[in-house]
């Protein structure tokens, strides 16, 4: 007859109960408050119970009107364009938290994502008291893995419990212990002692924190404890600068995307400091798309630049807060709001689509087509996986892909083959979205 055991894992109040009080989040919503670096003005709302709304609306569209306000702003935003890093640099601070703060554009080229260096830099130093993003994400994974070691402590303490009452109520039935758990008791017992005697056997009894912690209480504080106990607005700490090695590194979707969809952004040479004009600088970003760069005559319809970026402005203008997603292993992340507010829903992953006829008009492009469309169902399953083990859904966005533009077909480029009218470039893309799911039998049985 099987022995059957029932453990009970600690509940949320003894989770909560043990867990040191977490610091007061920011307030977000305020920071965020732009979802992108231009003010909107829109029109009050229309109340149809209430005629004055309509005099109210009347007012503030003839106001927009007669003094249009401005939505970008007096000086444009400044970067700088990088070809060894192939990204956009923005060396000033306020641009750096605008560009962050209003739509999360960059990262910090010294964290993992927002710009937080010089504030972990001090409080490092002792010259400010608290705890960074990165800082109170790392805290959060350390009380995880404390819990996950508490539980695990529990479940096993309740085995040898009740492995010990049957025993004895065997015992005391029969009049002797069953041979088959004797050794897991003298096996508990052993191991009892041993911490009892020898507290610094286990990676626990390491730290001054509660059982099963590998870090304590004392170490999880990222200020020095000599910086605590000492007089941090001494005029010593006070006077004392730390000058800012971090920058704001934007891609080169992004940067192109404030520049010509916004108008917010200005693009310098590092080397004149002057700016550079959109027609070049989308040049540039494509020529930089390939490793070495290439030359602007040899650039092509569907070079990486052309469909990241394309998708890129696809969803930016659909309202999605657009990422990076080479974590996962695709293309884009997509975030309802930001990353500060909730996890990525969807991961895009960018697929080249060539159903024009031009490029089944010759052998030669058919295969260079079949070559670069060719992806094997164990790839797509291994992308699939990896997206639903991190709980996002899969997004397979197609771009059609157009013929090649000859030089000056159309007023669309020069002879020379660089793009002049950028707006009728992109137009002639069109992308379509699949959305992709993995099935499983015990949850798509219907």
């Amino acid at each position: 007859m099987g022995v059957h055991f029932e453990t009970q894992a600690p509940t949320t109040q003894d989770k909560d109960s043990t867990r040191a009080p977490r610091p007061p989040r920011p307030n977000y919503n305020k920071l965020h408050a732009q979802p992108l670096p231009v003010k909107a003005y829109p029109l009050p709302p229309l109340i149809p119970h209430n005629p004055f709304s309509i005099l109210h609306i009347a007012i503030v569209y003839l106001s927009h009107v007669i003094s249009s306000p401005s939505s970008h702003p007096q000086d444009l935003l400044c970067a700088y364009f990088s070809a060894d890093t192939r990204s956009f640099h923005v060396t000033d601070e306020i641009t750096a938290r605008t560009l962050w703060e209003q739509g999360f554009f960059g990262k910090g080229s010294l964290s993992r994502s927002e710009p937080a260096w010089l504030e972990r830099e001090r409080i490092r130093q002792g010259l400010v008291l608290g705890d960074t993003s990165e800082e109170i994400t790392r805290k959060r994974r350390e009380e995880r893995k404390q819990f996950k070691n508490e539980r695990a402590r529990l479940e096993r303490e309740a085995i040898e419990t009740k492995l010990a009452e049957e025993a004895t109520n065997h015992s005391h039935s029969n009049g002797h212990i069953e041979p088959s758990l004797a050794p897991d008791l003298a096996q508990a017992k052993s191991a009892e002692e041993i911490d009892g005697q020898n507290p610094t056997s286990s990676p626990a009894a390491l730290s001054p924190g509660r059982r099963g912690s590998p870090l304590g209480k004392e170490e999880l504080i990222a200020v020095p404890p000599s910086v605590v106990a000492s007089d941090v607005s001494s005029p010593h700490l006070a006077q004392k600068v730390i000058i800012n090695q971090e920058h704001l590194q934007l891609t080169a979707e992004e940067a192109f995307f404030l520049v010509y969809a916004l108008g917010v952004l200005e693009i310098r040479d590092p080397a004149t400091a002057q700016p550079i004009p959109t027609s070049r600088l989308f040049s540039i970003c494509r020529s930089h798309s390939y490793f070495p760069p290439q030359p602007s005559s040899n650039l092509v319809p569907d070079d990486p630049f052309l469909l990241s970026y394309v998708v890129y402005h696809h969803f930016r203008s659909l309202g999605w807060v657009v990422r990076p997603g080479i974590k996962f292993g695709v293309d884009h992340l997509l975030y309802n709001r930001g990353p500060v507010f909730a996890h990525a829903e969807f991961a895009v992953i960018i697929l080249p689509s060539y159903t024009g006829g031009y490029w089944s008009s010759t052998a030669e492009l058919q295969a260079k087509v079949k070559k670069k469309t060719n992806k094997s169902w164990w790839w797509l399953h291994c992308v699939n996986r990896v997206q639903a083990q991190v709980k996002k859904t899969l997004v397979l966005a197609y771009v059609e892909i157009p013929s090649p533009v000859i030089g000056g077909e159309e007023g669309i480029t020069n002879e020379a083959g660089e793009v002049t009218d950028i707006g009728r470039f992109l137009k002639r893309y069109r992308v379509r979205e699949l959305i992709l799911k993995r099935w499983t039998l015990n949850r798509n049985k219907e």
